[in-house]
């Protein structure tokens, strides 16, 4: 089976304004879509209105704003501030994507995202009885 990878903008809120912690990175989904796996995380699909994310951690309730990158490079959600970390593997494909020819390094970090990992403790963590 092929799974469906694509680089998403990813921005942790529960504790934070729009300044919290955020990268960019190259996702992978669930068979249904409902769930993006990403840097040892099941981050599943809010379906009706959360705080201010759209996008719960299924392990801690963390809510995440997630998004397409956009061409622009203002990714930040509303008016945030601070760096993006951005995965190294893929910033060729970002800079094609948002048609830059480099990366501004007073608004991203590089850094390398956890890819493999095992994603059957989130079956267990949704299966579970509450």
């Amino acid at each position: 089976m092929i799974m469906i990878r694509e680089i998403k903008y990813i921005e942790l809120k529960t504790g934070f304004d729009d300044n919290g912690p955020a990268w960019i990175a190259k996702v992978e989904y669930s068979k249904s879509g409902q769930t993006i796996y990403f840097n040892n995380k099941a981050l599943k699909k809010i379906k009706k209105g959360g705080i201010s994310g759209n996008y719960y951690d299924i392990e801690t309730g963390d809510e995440y704003w997630i998004s397409g990158v956009k061409k622009n490079g203002q990714d930040r959600h509303w008016t945030g501030s601070g760096k993006i970390m951005i995965d190294e593997n893929i910033i060729t494909e970002y800079l094609k994507l948002v048609d830059f020819n480099v990366l501004d390094n007073k608004l991203y970090d590089m850094i390398k995202i956890q890819k493999n990992f095992d994603k059957t403790r989130f079956n267990k963590v949704e299966n579970s009885e509450i």
